[in-house]
């Protein structure tokens, strides 16, 4: 991913990422790395009302009204706030999975998988490192 894409309404340097962005959450949104599961209970035991936002740029990506448990170590949601996220083909790791990035800065933030509870059957299986927590 080009970390300058003029594409994304919000840009910045290499460097600027690296200032703005913990170690952790530049290898997971910047170079599309994974937190291991479990590893973020600040955001998996998030219970009150409000939006999970990107931490990159702020956007508003998940309610906590489509947040669920799915016993799979990351926090997970059933539908993204509308035209918050874009989607793209991951064939890392011997894998065909659908990648999750934030529309406003094209960070990495997860993936999303066929598995989740309805109305939607999806399951947004996102790393917690790329979300900031905004109470109503």
């Amino acid at each position: 991913m080009s970390t300058t894409d003029a594409a994304y309404e919000v840009t910045r340097t290499e460097a600027e990422w690296r200032e703005l962005l913990t170690p952790e959450q530049y290898d997971v949104m910047r170079r599309h790395g994974t937190e291991r599961a479990g590893t973020c209970a600040v955001m998996l035991s998030e219970k009150r009302q409000g939006a999970f936002c990107c931490a990159g740029c702020g956007q508003a990506l998940f309610r906590s009204g489509d947040k669920f448990e799915s016993g799979t170590g990351w926090p997970s949601y059933s539908s993204p706030v509308d035209g918050s996220v874009e989607t793209t083909e991951d064939r890392s790791y011997g894998m065909r999975r659908t990648e999750v990035h934030c529309s406003r800065c094209g960070s990495h933030l997860g993936h999303v998988f066929p598995d989740g509870p309805p109305p939607t059957g999806l399951r947004y299986c996102i790393n917690g490192v790329a979300l900031n927590f905004e109470a109503e």
